[in-house]
């Protein structure tokens, strides 16, 4: 069993691409481009005087608020361009905080098997990276079709 499938079946539920399709490409989302090199990044979250920004390489991207920039923070970090984004906001920082728990518990599985080479996290991340994009960003506007006492 390759590194890859033993880390599949290790993180079960928390794999993240699992978490994508289930927790955020279930719901209403709207899709967003990420200017991002596809290969393993390392984004940082700033706080500046126009509130907060995401800094991958030397490219900032603003963000409404911290559960975002989180968010976000996890797909530039696999250098996945195009994501989808639930378009409820009270949602996003339960699914940020998930997100990065699996992120963590990949590299500290990693790190137990001794395998922590950049050979092997990159073809981790190159895999998570094909597995979302797969699933795809979804549409740019959700779609609203849901009849309300105005629109019969």
């Amino acid at each position: 069993m390759n590194l890859v499938d033993e880390a599949r079946s290790e993180l079960g539920d928390l794999w993240i691409a699992d978490l994508y399709r289930n927790k955020v490409r279930s719901q209403r989302t709207r899709s967003l481009h990420l200017d991002v090199p596809e290969r393993e990044n390392v984004p940082e979250i700033l706080h500046t005087l126009l509130g907060i920004e995401l800094k991958i390489g030397r490219r900032r991207l603003a963000c409404p608020d911290l559960a975002t920039a989180r968010y976000l923070r996890v797909f530039a970090r696999l250098g996945v361009r195009d994501v989808a984004v639930p378009y409820d906001i009270t949602r996003i920082s339960v699914i940020a905080d998930e997100l990065e728990t699996a992120w963590q518990k990949m590299i500290l599985l990693l790190r137990e098997k001794g395998r922590e080479t950049g050979r092997d996290r990159s073809a981790l991340v190159r895999k998570l990276r094909a597995e979302i994009s797969d699933i795809g960003p979804g549409e740019v506007m959700p779609v609203f079709d849901r009849e309300t006492k105005q629109r019969k």
